[in-house]
C-alpha cells in the first residue's frame, strides 16, 4: 500500500487549485489585492496543466 502523501498549502492557493481543475473559465476576486490566486492559474494554464 502506498503512503499518503500530505502537502500544506494556504487558503487561496486551495481556492486557486480547486477552480483551475474544474473550470475552463477562471474568474477570481481575491479577498486581499495581494493575493496570488490569478497568478497561480496563469501559471498553471501556461503549462498546460490538465483541468477536468
Amino acid at each position: 500500500m502506498e503512503t499518503p502523501k500530505t502537502l500544506t498549502i494556504d487558503g487561496n492557493q486551495a481556492v486557486a487549485d480547486t477552480m483551475h481543475l474544474t473550470n475552463e473559465v477562471i474568474t477570481i476576486y481575491p479577498i486581499t489585492p495581494a493575493s496570488p490566486m490569478g497568478e497561480w492559474a496563469d501559471e498553471w494554464s501556461s503549462r498546460k496543466q490538465p483541468n477536468v
